[in-house]
């Protein structure tokens, strides 16, 4: 049976379905078994497993990924969580250096070293220059993991219990704006599995490859779009590492238009590697030159206005789709911009 449920209560159930299914799952991290159970993700394997199995970690991430790898060795599977991403920096050794390199180092004959890292990417509400970015690029940069962006509360369940049947370590980022949205998702997912870009709408005139919360963008991009008379396609990748190439090029090839929506910084990023991977796999269907939509070349800034200009949405996709395709509009398209009504605290 399918419903539609948050975000949130499909990342719950995600979880839960796999401590169910295998015993060897515990989840850790900063107040994961407190009342708000990181914005209610948390709270049903809490009721459900006890403090045994769901249970409180102190400001240590480096010692905690560490913890997770042991426990990985030895047949257990953790499930460690960020309440931001950013914290994950502190993590970088034992992630890069030790888990990410594990299988190759022994050549395979230590086995693998599965868990699961949940980072929570904080935009908005004033979260500022060290709580709202997403590392998913510098992630996905490391061969031995890896690195997923549910964008949709189907996405958000069926890729956690992908990850936690992975043979390798893995990175889920979670975009704290989506946690509200509501979307179709069965009560069972028999198959979930690594990999694979999704094409969430057709369309013959301009390829849109969006990430995170910039794929409901996307699409509100989309409907504006057809109202002017134009087909666009969006795309989601969902899986940073693996990439689906082959999708992404099929997508591109197809309309020969590309704008690339991405939730971080242009330089290096993944809108970077997408416009790479056109123009190797896609030059003779090119129409007119790529377009990134990223990030101004700043950190975050804290106020509301600020914020209102850093970030990419549906009326700068639109926007940036006209100009890739030489179209002019006198539409205002303003008004389809989503409100974010967060309020706090993380």
């Amino acid at each position: 049976m399918t419903r539609d449920i948050t975000y949130a209560q499909a990342l719950s159930e995600g979880l839960v379905d796999s401590m169910e299914s295998d015993s060897g799952i515990f989840v850790t991290g900063i107040a994961v078994d407190y009342e708000s159970g990181i914005f209610g993700t948390t709270s049903e394997a809490l009721r459900r497993f006890g403090k045994t199995r769901v249970f409180d970690a102190p400001a240590m991430e480096n010692g905690l990924t560490g913890i997770a790898i042991g426990a990985a060795a030895m047949g257990k599977r953790a499930v460690i969580v960020h309440p931001r991403n950013d914290f994950m920096f502190l993590a970088m050794d034992e992630l890069i250096n030790l888990a990410s390199k594990w299988r190759y180092m022994y050549a395979g004959n230590a086995g693998g070293v599965p868990f699961l890292t949940r980072a929570i990417v904080g935009r908005g509400w004033g979260q500022g220059a060290t709580h709202s970015q997403s590392l998913h690029a510098v992630m996905s940069h490391f061969p031995g993991l890896y690195v997923g962006m549910p964008s949709t509360p189907y996405d958000a369940k069926e890729m956690t219990m992908a990850a936690l049947r992975a043979d390798a370590p893995t990175i889920l980022f979670e975009n704290r704006a989506l946690y509200n949205d509501k979307g179709a998702v069965p009560e069972k997912i028999d198959s979930p599995r690594i990999g694979g870009a999704r094409i969430l709408r057709e369309g013959k005139d301009v390829t849109i490859v969006a990430t995170s919360v910039m794929v409901r963008e996307a699409l509100t991009a989309a409907d504006a779009l057809a109202k002017e008379g134009i087909s666009a396609m969006v795309v989601d990748p969902r899986w940073v590492r693996p990439l689906d190439k082959e999708t992404l090029a099929h997508a591109i090839s197809a309309t020969g238009h590309l704008v690339c929506v991405d939730t971080t910084w242009e330089l290096c990023g993944l809108a970077s590697e997408i416009a790479a991977l056109a123009v190797e796999y896609c030059f003779n269907d090119l129409k007119a030159p790529v377009r990134r939509l990223t990030f101004a070349d700043c950190p975050a800034p804290v106020s509301a206005p600020l914020e209102d200009a850093f970030y990419p949405k549906a009326s700068t996709i639109t926007r940036a789709c006209l100009m890739t395709l030489g179209v002019k509009s006198s539409t205002d398209f303003g008004q389809i911009d989503s409100i974010d009504d967060f309020k706090g605290p993380y």
